[in-house]
């Protein structure tokens, strides 16, 4: 009996320690699907547990069936189907928990990071809708602000108030006919653009006198011509040669254009931030079917003006960068036909300068016709006032227009005299009452040149009354002709054969020179010689004489002195002498000649093979032709004065 109630009370111990573990597994079990539900959420958990198929083994009163399905939902494995027996739940349970322990640990790591990446993507979105709200503002309100539109409003307000009107605008002409003492000039110019094959040309003459407005005026004109190229869209682009300045790395060059690359020279911010070089068309191909004309081209720098001239040859411009890349996708179609085919230049070239032809480039030269346009006469600028003061709706005192011409050649400075004598005329009219009549007096030019300090142009003037020693020479300058005193005084010498040739030097080499020939040729015509006199000869104003055209003027200016016979003076002379006597031609010759009209000369005596050069029909003067220097001693001379004492061994 003892021993049958020992087995009983070791029985129910076991029984008791066996419901125990049972209940700890349990609510280890308990405690790991709370740890599971509130790791995923309990909605998450079942519907794992319904596409493991362990929702019928969650339910499940068997703990071995519930410890299974704790099985599928940690290791999402629904091909674990075997139901553990009762001694393998605790490892199992054991097994799971660290598993769990891991999935905790990696939830918070992740937790963590999607907390640090919400963070930054709330600072990325915070910056983003800033970014927009700039856009936003900048699209509403453009480039503009208050201190901008300030500045434009006063711009504006600027640009409305005009205090004067420039003359030269006013009164430029308006048709070629306008322009005044140059018709054969512009006949040539229009003749050379209306061609069915226009030329190139380069315009020579001095300043004032009208070469810019006669190029404009003459494109007008061809433009109305059927055979002409020209078209009413054709342009006019002026520029002036002594403003084209550029740099040889080609960095800038208004005149032909240049490259502006993405980094060093800044090209469009579309195209630098994709690393594309921006080509920037010049003149020549804003001059495109037209006609370009540079104002003193004899001031353009040699290698900009070798540029230009293959851009003659080639009628295109092209384009080189480095950074240019042919293959890239990127760049706009214009850009490649620019770097591919250059830039259409197809343009007549028009040039006007100051300068002497053999002072411009050669190769500019034979590829351009050349005009010259003539020096402005005394009539001419009374011409060109009588008709600006037409313009202007102004009388003039009679004496006005030939008081303006005594002090300029160029048109340009005419019409600047006569709008500052009409200011002047007004501003004395305000003070007086009545009715105000618009006239310009000789008393208001003569202020204006006297405030203005200007001089006459022409300070040597033909008289009617011979002298001797005295002989009015020619020079030329820029185009413009004027005339020279050569006088000569000559005494006899002390001892026969010991006389003296005195020659101011600043007349140049070439003037003496000159004077030796003269010494020769007086002993050929007089028989006599020179060594017996004293001579000085003098180049009044000491002008220096860039050749040997004063020759002749020298020559007879010593045999007017030596032998006491008068000269007339308003005859002028111009020409090289040879120690035998003849003649020889000399340049400048038209220019010499209008020099020798403005002076009021009667004739002028040149050179026989110069005649060629004398334009038909000239009016207002006389040219005589000569070969020889007892030719011009005919013309010249006259009777020797009474009681001088020499007589002429040449006669009159």
């Amino acid at each position: 009996m003892a021993k049958n109630s020992a087995q009983e009370v070791n029985g129910d111990n076991g029984k008791l320690l066996l419901s125990n573990e049972v209940d700890l597994m349990k609510r280890q079990v308990e405690a790991l699907y709370g740890v599971l539900c509130d790791l995923h959420g309990t909605d998450k958990v079942v519907l794992k547990a319904s596409k493991l198929e362990a929702l019928d083994l969650i339910r499940s009163e068997e703990i071995a069936q519930r410890v299974l399905a704790l099985e599928k939902l940690v290791y999402e494995d629904p091909t674990i189907n075997q139901v553990p027996d009762k001694d393998e739940i605790p490892q199992i349970l054991k097994s799971i928990q660290e598993e769990i322990a891991d999935l905790v640990a990696r939830k918070t790591v992740e937790e963590k990071l999607e907390q640090k990446i919400a963070e930054k993507m709330q600072e990325r979105h915070e910056e983003y809708m800033q970014e927009i709200r700039r856009h936003v503002l900048k699209e509403n309100s453009g480039p503009e602000n208050a201190q901008t539109l300030k500045k434009l409003a006063i711009l504006e307000k600027m640009s409305q108030t005009n205090l004067s009107r420039n003359a030269l605008n006013e009164l430029r002409p308006q048709r070629v006919e306008d322009i005044v003492g140059q018709s054969t000039a512009v006949q040539a110019i229009l003749s050379k653009l209306a061609s069915p094959f226009p030329q190139h040309m380069i315009i020579y003459g001095p300043p004032g006198v009208g070469k810019t407005t006669a190029a404009r005026l003459a494109l007008e004109e061809a433009k109305k011509i059927r055979s002409s190229v020209f078209n009413k869209r054709s342009p006019f682009v002026e520029v002036d040669g002594t403003t084209l300045r550029w740099d040889p790395r080609e960095v800038t060059n208004p005149l032909l254009g240049s490259v502006h690359d993405p980094i060093y020279q800044g090209a469009k911010r579309d195209l630098a931030e994709s690393g594309i070089p921006e080509p920037k068309l010049g003149l020549v191909s804003e001059a495109h079917g037209g006609v370009l004309f540079i104002d003193e081209i004899g001031e353009v720098d040699p290698l900009l003006l070798n540029k230009l001239l293959k851009v003659l040859e080639d009628k295109k411009v092209e384009f080189d960068s480095s950074y240019y890349d042919p293959d890239d996708e990127t760049i706009p179609q214009y850009i490649k036909k620019l770097f591919e085919e250059g830039a259409p230049a197809d343009f007549i070239l028009i040039g006007a300068t100051t300068r002497e032809p053999h002072e411009i480039n050669p190769a500019l030269r034979s590829r351009c016709t050349e005009v010259f346009f003539d020096p402005l006469t005394p009539n001419d600028v009374q011409t060109i006032i009588k008709e600006a003061a037409e313009r202007l709706g102004v009388k003039l005192e009679p004496a006005v227009p030939e008081i303006i011409s005594e002090y300029t050649i160029e048109g340009r400075k005419a019409v600047n005299i006569l709008a500052e004598a009409f200011g002047l005329s007004l501003y004395q009219q305000q003070k007086k009452r009545g009715r105000r009549q618009k006239l310009i007096t000789v008393s208001h030019v003569l202020q204006v040149i006297q405030c203005a300090r200007l001089t006459p142009y022409v300070t040597v003037k033909a008289k009617k009354k011979p002298e001797v020693g005295r002989v009015m020479g020619l020079a030329v300058s820029g185009f413009v002709g004027s005339v020279l005193e050569v006088e000569a005084m000559a005494f006899p010498a002390r001892e026969p054969g010991k006389g003296n040739i005195r020659f101011n030097e600043t007349a140049g080499s070439m003037a003496r020179d000159s004077v030796f020939n003269a010494t020769a040729v007086f002993r050929l015509l007089t028989g006599e010689d020179l060594a017996d006199y004293d001579v000085h000869v003098n180049i009044v104003g000491g002008a220096n004489i860039d050749g040997p055209s004063a020759g002749l003027a020298i020559t007879i200016a010593i045999i007017s002195a030596v032998q006491g016979r008068p000269v007339l003076q308003n005859v002028a002379v111009t020409g090289e002498i040879s120690i035998q006597g003849k003649v020889k031609p000399v340049g400048g010759v038209l220019e010499k000649i209008y020099g020798a009209k403005q002076a009021g000369m009667k004739m002028v005596l040149i050179p026989k093979e110069n005649a060629a050069e004398v334009p038909e029909g000239m009016k207002g003067i006389e040219v005589k032709p000569i070969e020889t220097v007892a030719e011009a001693l005919e013309y010249l001379l006259v009777e020797p004065i009474e009681g001088h004492g020499y007589k002429p061994s040449v006669g009159a």
